[in-house]
């Protein structure tokens, strides 16, 4: 049971209204915990990279969302946004083109296969990473597309749970993971020999978190699976449990979790590898 097909309905909305599309990322920005997690710590970084001009890279933008956040709360700055999608980076540049997004530019990329060298003061990858089987790979990628001094944030689901999957035979709920997820001691075995440095580590989704997104996005979408008709259900259905989940979400997003269906980790590039 995977969540992409819900995906796709919303994304043929939006390409045909753009207005609708602000709703989609405000929508996004409200129900997931993970966007309250990334916007709160994109703002930190962007305050600790001071006052220039600084140059992001959105490593695997999808729908836009965040680019379209960091490009009008993270000013100033030039970002670069790409996807494996052409279809989404089409669909993106006709809209930010249509915004009048101007520190915005798309490409179409393989994270694999990038080859920058010392462009950014800041990459971001959201749910990403588990999808990508030669990680590190992609890892030595980003350490070479960092400038001195940059940040690397990398938001994704955990080891514990973060993929919906409790045992070695039960399937993703979220569906083409190439992992179930990492944990603060993966990422930083991984990225420490590269030359990386630990900059922050926090669990998200802990037992408040796993319970907001089951009863706000699991649940409707297993309803909507199966069948179409339940869609008329959901005002109700949300009449009835929106105010709580925000508040398990709240508190999830106030708290020191010790471990989590999710991880947001942060890593600075050193000057020199080890």
């Amino acid at each position: 049971m995977h969540y992409d097909p819900i995906k796709d309905i919303f994304a043929r909305w939006i390409k045909r209204i753009p207005f609708l599309r602000v709703l989609f990322y405000k929508l996004l920005d409200i129900m997931f915990l993970r966007a309250w997690y990334v916007r709160r710590e994109l703002k930190k970084l962007r305050s600790l990279l001071g006052d220039k001009e600084i140059s992001i890279y959105d490593a695997g933008t999808g729908y836009g969302q965040y680019a379209y956040f960091m490009s009008r709360k993270l000013t100033p700055n030039k970002i670069y946004a790409i996807d494996v999608k052409k279809e989404w980076i089409e669909d993106c540049k006709e809209f930010f083109t249509g915004r009048g997004l101007k520190n915005v530019s798309f490409g179409i990329e393989d994270l694999t296969e990038i080859d920058h060298n010392e462009r950014f003061n800041l990459i971001l990858s959201v749910d990403v990473m588990e999808h990508i089987a030669d990680d590190i790979k992609v890892f030595n990628n980003f350490y070479k597309a960092l400038k001195p001094g940059g940040y690397l944030m990398i938001n994704t689901p955990s080891i514990f749970g973060g993929s919906d999957v409790h045992d070695d035979h039960e399937e993703s709920f979220i569906g083409e993971h190439a992992r179930i997820g990492y944990s603060f001691d993966d990422l930083k075995n991984k990225l420490e020999p590269i030359g990386f440095e630990v900059y922050q580590s926090k669990y998200t989704y802990g037992q408040w978190g796993d319970r907001a997104w089951r009863m706000g996005i699991k649940y409707p979408i297993q309803m909507v699976n199966a069948s179409k008709l339940l869609l008329l259900a959901l005002p109700f259905y949300y009449l009835l449990t929106f105010w709580l989940t925000l508040i398990f979400m709240y508190i999830d997003f106030s708290s020191d979790n010790k471990v989590g269906a999710g991880i947001n980790f942060i890593a600075k590039k050193s000057d020199k590898r080890k």
